[in-house]
């Protein structure tokens, strides 16, 4: 299956391309307006009631029933595999609404980590947990959690950002599965008719009223079987083994996207309408229909190339940002060049852009990914290309860097004319 471009991992438009399904969703219009007024007020009952029952079964199955009326349905996969033993249950991200739909099959908590704990926290169904400094301080944190006896098990999204749930999966993060040596995997599905379960960029709230509009929201959970780490196993080659569980169980393909990456493109795309309006506006071009429409859809297949060859580069750099390798591939138009640059220092990286490296560090990091499947580049700074020869291909990381730091300085005193000034004091 081919690996998906970061777009097709995301929605960012919520109402139906096809013509006869927003022709059908703009008669349905009228009627899901009073429907979700009506539900409004039926939510607030099971907001009550769910707060008024303690947590057992029995509430379980109530709540369950009053989320049918609200139009969410929840159904289950393989219940005799949920291990009651387990301490963590790793979960896809789909929706805003994942933890409260596995709350009504298991009793299970799920921590706030970038939220101020607060009133909203606790009605929305999370574990107040506070906000930790680092990753590390987190899972020592949930470790302790876990440790004490009775506790309820934990509910992570080692993805840590929703996905459409239709194509792949986020890279997992490696801090869940330090919690515990043992986890059970939870593939989760979302389907609705008219428009996507969630849209990114959406607050919460907004989420809720769609899903309440909406005629009805089938959630699909399905429990695989418990796994352990193997004696070696580092907690990143843990979650890598879970991930892929996970995305076999789906149908979807298991990607070396991160949260990082999937932050920089939102926030590229935020930038790029209003730059290029401004752009035209300085022009003092007048609108053009035909011109306009050309120029996006030219737009448009240029970015599906670029997001081609920005993958290319991502399987072999796993650890380099997007961001970084799309601006070096619109200059360069190569995949091999711009490997070759990102790996010989020839792309500047701002240390304070998002995911920033240093040189050194993608260098060792991508040794470390492409390890005997593939060719070591080529180690001198100016080079364009790949080592063709033998001695290049295998020279050592510490002479890479010898190069490197002889090139920086002779172009440090080229462009600062320290030969020129040296000489005129002779």
């Amino acid at each position: 299956m081919a690996t998906p471009g970061i777009e097709q991992l995301f929605e960012f438009q919520r109402l139906p391309k096809d013509g006869f399904l927003l022709l059908l969703f703009l008669l349905y219009a009228p009627v899901g307006l009073c429907l979700m007024l009506l539900r409004l007020f039926i939510g607030v009952h099971v907001f009550l009631v769910s707060c008024a029952l303690p947590d057992s079964l029995v509430r379980r199955f109530i709540v369950r029933v009053m989320w049918s009326v609200l139009g969410v349905f929840v159904k289950q996969n393989d219940s005799s595999l949920r291990d009651k033993n387990v301490k963590v249950y790793v979960c896809n991200h789909v929706t805003q609404f994942d933890h409260n739909v596995i709350n009504l099959l298991t009793s299970c908590n799920t921590p706030v980590l970038d939220v101020s704990p607060g009133f909203v926290c606790w009605a929305r169904g999370f574990m107040e947990f506070g906000l930790t400094s680092s990753r590390s301080e987190r899972a020592e944190s949930l470790k302790q959690y876990c440790s004490v006896q009775g506790s309820l098990p934990l509910l992570l999204y080692p993805e840590e950002e929703t996905t459409n749930g239709k194509t792949g999966l986020l890279k997992f993060s490696s801090w869940p599965f330090s919690v515990s040596d043992s986890v059970q995997p939870v593939a989760l599905s979302v389907k609705r008719p008219f428009i996507p379960a969630n849209v990114e960029e959406s607050s919460w709230i907004l989420e809720l009223l769609w899903t309440l509009f909406i005629p009805f929201t089938v959630y699909q959970v399905r429990w695989l079987p418990t796994v352990s780490r193997q004696d070696g196993d580092s907690s990143q080659e843990f979650g890598n083994k879970v991930q892929e569980l996970l995305a076999v169980k789906l149908g979807v393909v298991s990607t070396q996207i991160t949260r990082a990456d999937k932050v920089e493109h939102l926030k590229r795309k935020r930038h790029i309408a209003p730059h290029t309006i401004n752009s035209n506006q300085s022009l003092g071009a007048r609108p053009r229909t035909i011109s306009l429409g050309f120029m996006a859809s030219n737009s448009m297949m240029e970015d599906m190339r670029i997001s081609g060859m920005v993958q290319q580069v991502k399987e072999v750099l796993p650890h380099v940002p997007l961001g970084v390798i799309k601006r070096d591939l619109v200059q360069t138009n190569c995949v091999d060049t711009t490997i070759a640059n990102l790996l010989e220092g020839a792309e500047e990286m701002n240390s304070g852009s998002s995911g920033g490296l240093s040189v050194a560090a993608i260098q060792t990091s991508s040794l470390n990914a492409i390890g005997a499947t593939a060719s070591a580049p080529a180690l001198k700074p100016a080079a364009e290309s790949f080592g063709r020869s033998t001695a290049d291909r295998h020279m050592s990381l510490q002479d890479r860097k010898e190069a490197l730091y002889e090139y920086a300085r002779r172009r440090y005193i080229e462009k600062h004319g320290l030969n020129r000034q040296t000489d005129n004091t002779q």
